[in-house]
């Protein structure tokens, strides 16, 4: 039994195509990093006061810049700690954000 003309031209169709995709990884290949995207975050290296913008509460803690958004966040440590301690609990503390404000980043020329 002979191949026909059809199935060469479809073997070699698929041929070509299988070619052409090996060619294309080859003279352009995948960049590939072990590194993710870097956080957007800056954290403030020491503690600070932070006020609730009420004026209802001052605590202790770190401030935390969003850097793409501008946007100001305060973590009451509860101490000059860089971390949340509560002396009168076993459990470790969790800290909630405090919404501080935000700097317009698009104002910067």
């Amino acid at each position: 039994m002979h191949p026909d003309l059809y199935t060469k031209s479809v073997l070699t169709a698929i041929a070509l195509l299988l070619g052409i995709l090996v060619v294309e990884r080859a003279a352009i290949p995948t960049v590939v990093s072990a590194q993710s995207n870097p956080p957007h975050l800056y954290i403030e290296p020491r503690t600070t006061t932070i006020r609730k913008p009420d004026g209802t509460e001052q605590v202790e803690g770190k401030v935390v810049i969003n850097t793409q958004t501008g946007d100001i966040w305060g973590f009451p440590t509860l101490s000059g700690m860089p971390y949340p301690v509560d002396p009168a609990h076993s459990e470790p503390p969790v800290s909630n954000p405090i919404y501080l404000g935000r700097f317009d980043f698009s104002k910067i020329k």
